[in-house]
């Protein structure tokens, strides 16, 4: 269950940047007050991860689905540009997390 919560954390983390980015520097009211809606449920569930996973594998996995779940949305929703460059280091994020997964995942399942 830990994982699912860690999960479903770093897909609200990827959601809150990017309501983030359309508040243009928490200029636009909805979507700020989305943001923070996000950034607190994000952090809930992330929390909730805490009590089983240990926190630096947690954190770690947690910041690298938002970064390369952020990357993508970048590329796509905000024209930012997806260089064979940027697929090589997010693809070698990817291979990070999924190491981390897989060597602790003794903690819960």
């Amino acid at each position: 269950m830990a994982w699912f919560s860690l999960l479903g954390a770093g897909v609200l983390e990827i959601v809150w940047a990017t309501t983030m980015k359309l508040s243009e520097g928490f200029t636009i009211l909805g979507p700020t007050i989305w943001t923070i809606i996000l950034l607190i449920l994000s952090f809930g569930l992330l929390a909730k991860a805490f009590r089983v996973l240990p926190a630096g594998t947690g954190y770690a996995v947690f910041t690298g689905i938002g970064a390369v779940g952020t990357v993508f949305v970048g590329a796509f929703l905000f024209d930012e540009g997806l260089t064979g460059w940027k697929l090589i280091l997010v693809t070698t994020l990817i291979v990070g997390i999924v190491g981390l997964k897989q060597v602790t995942g003794g903690e819960e399942a």
